[in-house]
């Protein structure tokens, strides 16, 4: 796993810990949501496996407006060589 130099803004870390903490959160948003902060303030970047779960949300008519926030957060984290 390389190096990223982008990471999950404050704004939406907070918003991924608010997530983690709600009952109401779906299973993929808790699992989003815990990716996104994972990226915060780190150098991590999104694996291949979170990166396909993130891809398939963005395409999905079922995922909130949330979920696809965190989505495309974790697909601009990606590896740019995969």
């Amino acid at each position: 796993m390389g190096t990223n130099t982008k990471q999950s803004s404050a704004k939406l870390a907070n918003e991924a810990a608010r997530a983690l903490q709600d009952d109401k959160t779906s299973a993929i948003g808790k699992q989003l949501a815990a990716s996104v902060l994972s990226q915060a303030a780190t150098g991590k970047e999104t694996g291949k496996a979170m990166e396909g779960v993130a891809s398939k949300g963005l395409k999905s008519d079922h995922y909130s407006d949330q979920n696809k926030s965190f989505a495309a957060s974790l697909v601009s984290q990606s590896n740019n060589d995969r």
